[in-house]
């Protein structure tokens, strides 16, 4: 009897070594599952700011690129001016030239070309 209470005895604490077992590997891998959701939560924080941050800096991007691109068409601009006015100056100088050699021919007279 005292071998069968003996035994009895010792089938409970391995019962309830193996509870606590379970229970502890519970525990540790509840432990675990929250240390890996708060490494989620804590990169999903950093990601959230990062993407903040671009949005600052792509917003800031496209505002100076549009400055450029105004600034480019108003060089571009300038240049087109500054073409309109050598065309001007060119054709002026024609007319200038024509003019003047019209003079020429009208001072000389026809004698003095021919015989030249």
């Amino acid at each position: 009897m005292l071998s069968r209470l003996l035994k009895e005895h010792h089938a409970k604490q391995n019962e309830r070594k193996e509870l606590q077992g379970e229970t502890r590997v519970k525990k540790v891998s509840c432990c675990v599952f929250n240390s890996r959701v708060a490494q989620a939560y804590v990169n999903q924080r950093k990601l959230d700011h990062e993407v903040k941050t671009l949005q600052v800096q792509a917003s800031q991007f496209s505002k100076q690129t549009a400055q450029w691109i105004s600034m480019v068409e108003g060089f571009n601009q300038a240049l087109k001016e500054i073409g309109d006015v050598e065309n001007w100056a060119r054709s002026i100088e024609m007319d200038m030239r024509t003019i003047a050699t019209a003079l020429e021919y009208v001072h000389k007279g026809p004698l003095t070309s021919a015989s030249s």
